[in-house]
């Protein structure tokens, strides 16, 4: 009896974020090695060197299959009251 290898590549499905692009987050709790959490659609998003409460603008380093990591790049712009 032969067996057919099949590939459940679950990577394939389009993830939020892109390496590169830039996002203004708000970092809303702090992993066990330290680091802010936050999240887009839903993917959790490392963030290190920030805080639970901390409003940034951070840029995206890695995507990988169940999370993604990003860098702090500034201050997240406050938006307008008439948005």
């Amino acid at each position: 009896m032969t067996y057919e290898r099949r590939d459940f590549d679950q990577d394939s499905s389009p993830k939020p974020v892109e390496v590169g692009k830039e996002y203004d987050v708000e970092i809303e709790e702090t992993s066990r090695r330290g680091e802010g959490i936050t999240r887009i659609e839903g993917l959790v998003i490392f963030v290190p060197k920030t805080k639970p409460g901390d409003k940034v603008r951070i840029k995206v380093t890695n995507v990988s299959r169940r999370f993604a990591e990003a860098e702090v790049i500034g201050e997240a712009e406050e938006k307008s009251e008439t948005e």
